[in-house]
């Protein structure tokens, strides 16, 4: 299955802004992605997973959201993909097993929608990828 280009899923987003390891895997398809002009983008539900853990007291480091999410996105010369009534019902009948948190049925749905492969930690959409409903690049 040949994709468009990634989207980044919020952890790896967290990943790369403070400089974590990361696989080179993940390395090697954002830079090959750039390089043959795909699409690099993440979810405005990022945005919005920024905004919940910032207000949970889980990441001290960001002092505002939306600045973070901002600044992320033109750092990176990242697109944006945002949510429509489409989508949101699209992420309420994923096939299989799938995760149950919403957030992330909504960007295992825009990927799919999108056709983008999801660079990601997450166990639940690795699990959804290796079974082969969205395409996913560990990280």
């Amino acid at each position: 299955m040949t994709t468009d280009g990634i989207l980044l899923d919020t952890c790896f987003m967290l990943w790369l802004s403070t400089e974590q390891p990361v696989t080179r895997v993940a390395v090697d398809k954002v830079a090959s992605t750039r390089k043959n002009g795909g699409v690099i983008a993440v979810s405005i539900m990022s945005a919005w997973e920024i905004g919940m853990l910032v207000s949970k007291g889980r990441l001290p480091f960001i002092k505002s959201p939306l600045a973070w999410f901002e600044g992320f996105v033109k750092a990176g010369a990242t697109s944006v993909e945002g949510i429509d009534s489409e989508l949101l019902v699209e992420s309420s009948f994923l096939p299989g097993a799938v995760h149950n948190d919403p957030a992330d049925r909504i960007i295992i749905a825009t990927a799919r929608s999108r056709n983008l492969e999801i660079i990601t930690r997450d166990r639940a959409i690795l699990a959804y990828g290796a079974a082969g409903f969205v395409k996913t690049v560990p990280c």
